[in-house]
């Protein structure tokens, strides 16, 4: 019989709606059971796409008898993080205080009033490899519950503490150049030289630090700093960590070359490294990076787009019950596919290059299967095939034919699980990055995306200003946290820089005036991660790191800091540098950790570059301007442009109406401006020069 997770729509805790154990979903009805059965509650939180989560629900949660003592010691409560990022925030502190690590899935034992005193991350069902087996995790908790009260009493308290000291307000340093400068040189110092990225196994991709380092080369010239970038991102690109036939990236390495990748692949992991990828194609002109991002949004409108326009959450890393399954190629599976398509047309002439180009050998480079890579470019693949015979020169097509024969090949496979819920923060990070990518790219494909996306957005998932978290099925959920209105705001923004239509930047403003209302604490001054309305938790949370995605306090302050130059709100700029005060000597020490921060503290610091074009979206001359405009890496451009209603009430706009009809374009920096211009070469000059003034 199916437990009390058969009514929920997370696809995660669907998975476990038909366990042997007695799950419930947290809410009142599962805290107040634990007290009226004065039983501690056994809280089992992961998401959809975590491997070892299915590996411990295979040996622990299908199993009658390990079942039995959950149901018979525990109320037992199962989490999706996804959804409950405050849960996850919160019992993750508790965790890695415990345990010194953290990650999922995560176990913690409460008491019936939600405070934990033990805790840790997957248990095998029995002792195994230095770990305690699950079922005896479940004896020695229960019995110390029964017979040891004074123990747990004393393990909730040194944890209270804990929440105490996150609570305090943090010490607050100087906003300028030379805490900017300290940042970078540390994230300078653990770059690793040789595959890019910062430190080793297992890598992660940290894109909003490498953002934050490639703003510092647009502000000082550093070579240095632009080399850590387009190293770590081109190096990322070749390897196993990017999927070669389908695009998009897997979620983090388990090794330092970024070779063997953790095989799930994350909405918010692509939506960062995507907007990374069109700054670094602003600041270059790599094409291998343009390619890369373009694969990536072909993966997301090919697989990851729901018909209402919103994107789906996750990937699963297993098929058929093995990791990776999904991704990987045997010789004769890859000959068989390259082979297919040779014999039908599809690529003419010997193929043979490919195994080359894609490091595909007999015995492979993952448990005698092969990750594709493409670490040989295809002048080198083509004469370091390890046959004697010549290998012929592919044509210039070949590489993407072959790609094609590929994906066609592989389509034919069982596919690794979808986790099909809308989450509204993710969303709006792959909004952001769309609508620059369309911006910067000029694609009209990626334009439809973004404003089909931003239009479901504000639908389905803002109500009277305030917005939900998750959306399933025509069902929209959980009342939003500060990162989904905050990073729904930014994309908002940045379809306004798009489109140049007024309405996505109201829409913007509603959401900052909600993260003002019910997450700003006048008395703390400072944002909370939950609403001031959310229900009461051990703690409140306030996650300031920028760990797998931007905390909802570095997305919300980069907001106030761009609501008050677009609309001159001072309120919200003197919200952003309190909150950034208090941020910077954590982010000068931990850069890596807080790449959004920095970013945020680059605008504050240095101001904006600000562009506003006089005239009518959609004209030649307009659009001329604005295209010179998108060609420029300019990491704190703020854009506006129209005329009459549209720019009412913006700073940027006072005085500069368009006169006689002429567009005009207005560039300033620091109080300073250039002379107003129709010609897009001196825009360009103009550009240019404010970048490192």
């Amino acid at each position: 019989m199916a437990n009390l997770l058969a009514g929920e729509t997370s696809p995660y805790l669907l998975q476990h709606a038909d366990n042997p154990v007695e799950w419930r979903p947290w809410n009142a009805e599962a805290l107040e059971a634990a007290r009226a059965l004065d039983r501690p509650i056994l809280l089992s939180i992961g998401y959809a796409a975590c491997h070892w989560c299915h590996v411990m629900a295979h040996e622990s949660f299908e199993n009658a008898e390990t079942a039995r003592l959950m149901n018979d010691r525990f109320v037992n409560i199962k989490v999706d993080r996804e959804e409950r990022p405050d849960l996850d925030g919160i019992y993750m502190q508790a965790v890695q205080a415990l345990t010194g690590q953290g990650g999922w899935p995560m176990t913690v034992f409460l008491t019936p009033t939600g405070e934990p005193f033990y805790g840790g991350t997957y248990f095998p069902p029995a002792d195994r490899h230095g770990l305690p087996g699950f079922r005896r995790i479940l004896l020695s908790v229960s019995d110390a519950w029964a017979t040891n009260r004074g123990e747990v009493e004393r393990a909730t308290a040194s944890l209270r503490a804990i929440y105490a000291d996150r609570n305090t307000s943090a010490s607050t340093s100087r906003l300028d150049a030379n805490w900017l400068d300290a940042s970078y040189r540390g994230m300078e110092r653990r770059f690793e030289p040789q595959f890019g990225g910062f430190g080793g196994a297992p890598k992660f991709p940290h894109a909003m630090a490498l953002d934050a380092v490639l703003r510092h080369w647009a502000r000082t010239g550093d070579a240095h700093a632009l080399h850590m970038v387009r190293h770590s991102f081109v190096q990322m690109a070749r390897a196993g960590v990017y999927d070669q036939v389908g695009g998009g990236f897997h979620r983090y390495a388990v090794d330092a070359q970024w070779l063997v990748p953790h095989f799930e692949k994350m909405l918010y992991d692509n939506a960062l490294l995507v907007r990374l990828g069109v700054h670094l194609w602003q600041a270059t002109g790599d094409l291998e990076v343009r390619r890369v991002v373009a694969e990536t949004l072909a993966w997301l409108s090919r697989e990851m787009t729901d018909a209402s326009g919103g994107w789906y959450s996750s990937l699963d890393a297993d098929s058929e019950g093995e990791e990776g399954k999904f991704y990987v190629w045997s010789l004769a599976e890859f000959r068989a596919a390259l082979g297919a398509a040779t014999a039908g047309g599809a690529l003419a002439g010997d193929a043979s290059w490919a195994e080359a180009y894609f490091g595909v050998t007999r015995g492979g480079n993952f448990e005698g299967h092969n990750i594709l890579t493409a670490r040989a470019d295809l002048s080198e693949a083509a004469i370091a095939h390890d046959t004697p015979a010549a290998v012929p020169m592919p044509s210039p097509n070949a590489l993407g034919e072959a790609k094609r024969a590929l994906l066609a090949a592989r389509g034919e496979r069982v596919r690794p699980g979808r986790d099909e819920k809308i989450l509204a923060s993710w969303n709006g990070l792959m909004l952001r990055a769309v609508a620059e990518a369309a911006r910067v790219l000029e694609v009209p494909e990626y334009r439809a995306a973004a404003v089909a996306n931003g239009e479901f957005l504000w639908r389905e998932m803002v109500r009277n200003g305030r917005g939900f978290r998750t959306h399933t099925r025509g069902v929209s959920r959980i009342a939003g946290f500060l990162e989904d209105h905050a990073a729904v705001a930014l994309g908002f923004v940045a379809l306004y820089q798009l489109t140049f239509d007024r309405t996505w930047l109201d829409r913007a403003r509603v959401l900052a005036d909600s993260c003002v209302t019910w997450f700003w604490s006048e008395g703390g001054q400072r944002f909370f991660d939950t609403a001031t309305d959310h229900e009461a938790l051990v703690t409140r949370p306030r996650d300031i790191s920028d760990n797998a995605t931007p905390s909802g306090i570095s997305l919300a302050t980069e907001l106030m800091l761009l609501t008050a130059e677009l609309l001159g709100d001072e309120g919200a700029r003197a919200h952003a540098l309190t909150e950034l005060a208090s941020l910077a000597e954590p982010a000068a020490q931990y850069g890596v950790m807080f790449g959004h921060v920095l970013g945020a503290g680059d605008l504050a610091v240095h101001g904006a570059i600000e562009v506003a074009i006089a005239g009518t979206p959609g004209t030649p001359a307009f659009d001329a301007l604005a295209h010179v405009a998108a060609q420029a890496y300019l990491p704190s451009l703020v854009l506006v442009g129209g005329s009459g209603d549209d720019v009412h009430g913006m700073p940027l706009f006072e005085g500069r109406q368009h006169a006689s009809g002429v567009t005009t374009a207005y560039v300033c920096r620091g109080y300073s401006c250039d002379a107003p211009t129709t010609d897009v070469a001196v825009l360009r000059a103009q550009l240019t020069r404010a970048t490192r003034s």
